[in-house]
Formats: C-alpha cells, sequence, structure tokens
C-alpha cells in the first residue's frame, strides 16, 4: 500500500509519519519511509540543490528538478517496495508539485499533472493525508525547527505558502475519496487518532 502526508512546510508532516510508521510497524507490518525529495543516492542530490538557499532557480526548472527527483524515486524505490508487499508512507508526492509548482509558482497544473504521469507512470496513493495549518502558524514551527537555516523554499514568503495552501483545498475538493484533509493546528495526539481511525478501515 502507498500512503502520502502533504501539507505546507511546518504542517507537523514528520511527526505524523513517524506516530503512524511506529504503530504499523509495531503491528508487524513492513513499513518503508520515504521523503521527497530524496529517498535514494541521485534524488538525494537533487534534493541538495532545490533546497540550497544560495540558488536561483527558475519556476519551470524547479518542476523539472521535482520531478526528476519523483521518477528516480518511484522506479528504484517506491515500486520494487510496493512488489515486495512493502506499506510504502512518503513525505510528499505529486500533489506537493500541483501546490507548491501550480498554485505557488503558477505553472498551468495540466503541464505539471503531464510531466508527473510520465515520471510515476501513473502510481497514484492509495491514501493522501493533508494537515491543513495556516502559513503564519506553520512559519513559526518551521523557523523553531530549523533555528535560521531556512532552505530555498522555506524561505518563501505568507502569500506563496498561501497559494500553496488553496491548491492543497483545491486538490480536497476534487479528490475527497483519496485526499484528507485534517486540521493541522490540533493536538498531535488527536491528528494520529483521525490518521489511525482512516488506516484501520483500509489496511
Amino acid at each position: 500500500m502507498f500512503i502520502t502526508f502533504e501539507g505546507i512546510d511546518g504542517s507537523g508532516k514528520t511527526t505524523q509519519i513517524n506516530k503512524l510508521s511506529e504503530r504499523l510497524t509495531n503491528l508487524g507490518y513492513n513499513v518503508l519511509t520515504l521523503r521527497e525529495p530524496g529517498g535514494n543516492v541521485i534524488s538525494e542530490k537533487i534534493r541538495e540543490t532545490l533546497l540550497s538557499a544560495g540558488n536561483d532557480i527558475t519556476p519551470c526548472a524547479e518542476l523539472l528538478l521535482f520531478v526528476a527527483s519523483r521518477a528516480q524515486l518511484v522506479e528504484k524505490v517506491i515500486r520494487p517496495a510496493l512488489l515486495q508487499g512493502k506499506l510504502v508512507i512518503c513525505d510528499r508526492y505529486i500533489d506537493s508539485s500541483v501546490a507548491y509548482q501550480g498554485y505557488g509558482r503558477g505553472i498551468p497544473i495540466e503541464d505539471i499533472l503531464i510531466c508527473n504521469k510520465i515520471a510515476t507512470r501513473n502510481l497514484v496513493p492509495k491514501i493522501t493525508f493533508f494537515l491543513d495549518l495556516p502559513p503564519i502558524i506553520a512559519s513559526v514551527r518551521a523557523i523553531n525547527r530549523s533555528a535560521e537555516n531556512l532552505d530555498r523554499i522555506e524561505q518563501e514568503g505568507e502569500i506563496f505558502f498561501d497559494k500553496a495552501r488553496q491548491g492543497y483545498i483545491q486538490i480536497s475538493k476534487n479528490e475527497p475519496e483519496r485526499f484528507i484533509m485534517l486540521n493541522g493546528s490540533e493536538n498531535p495526539d488527536l491528528i494520529h487518532k483521525n490518521i489511525w481511525n482512516y488506516i484501520s478501515k483500509i489496511i
């Protein structure tokens, strides 16, 4: 099974991924947790390029780098793991490109979907959890987490992240069966309980 987590930077994805992974592992499931961009040698190198604060990357190049990283991750890691019967949990996937490069950067959504269709060969998550959080709260969390070492994406302003957030909200309206919106400002244990209510019905 393939599960993804989405949300703007600082929304609490990592906390919830860790909680879910630990619970599934304790129940005997073979769990593989990944992050985007990253998850393998090539994709991690692309991640370094994408997130280095000093790099001046155009929106189109940014999209294609994310897609290249994703293509490598799907082909070399995610598909093999799924074929082996593993439960794969990934921090970000295609929806991030739609929200960030589409709604955030203004690249046509159809172009983004075409690129990702090629990169993933139509691999779609069984379920996606979107942790919704206002950008002003998420930015404080990101700063507290990373001190002053914010990466290139984290340094974007509140307007950008609000656009990305609206993109996620629109995705949740378009795909309500797959894309589950949760209140990221709630207590982490309560959020995990809500996530588990969904997961326990499909595993």
